[in-house]
């Protein structure tokens, strides 16, 4: 599991949905340990127009164009994320990075 992974996890806490793609977010030297849960952003295939927002697409392994919400940041249990979606090119995960930085208010 590396940062930019995209899983489909099943009755994630507080969504409506049965199932949803996430990305994980969390830094790597934590993905390496046994800490027992990461940081992920959902996926919606609804596009709202804000900068905390990096859109993704069958290039990443999904079927539909969709984008990443890093608005809605949460932990996820690692043993959550089974089924593998795909994963960020290099230029997304730069997307990734800022979009972040945005959401956080961290310069």
């Amino acid at each position: 599991m590396t940062r930019g992974d995209l899983y489909r996890v099943r009755r994630l806490r507080g969504d409506p949905k049965a199932s949803r793609v996430v990305v994980v977010v969390s830094r790597s030297a934590l993905l390496h340990t046994r800490y027992p849960s990461v940081v992920c952003a959902p996926v919606h295939t609804r596009h709202l127009g804000l900068s905390t927002e990096v859109e993704v697409g069958v290039e990443e392994g999904l079927k539909h164009p969709s984008t990443i919400r890093c608005d809605g940041l949460q932990s996820v249990p690692t043993t959550a994320l089974t089924d593998y979606v795909g994963t960020l090119t290099l230029p997304k995960l730069i997307e990734l990075k800022r979009a972040l930085r945005i959401a956080l208010e961290i310069e």
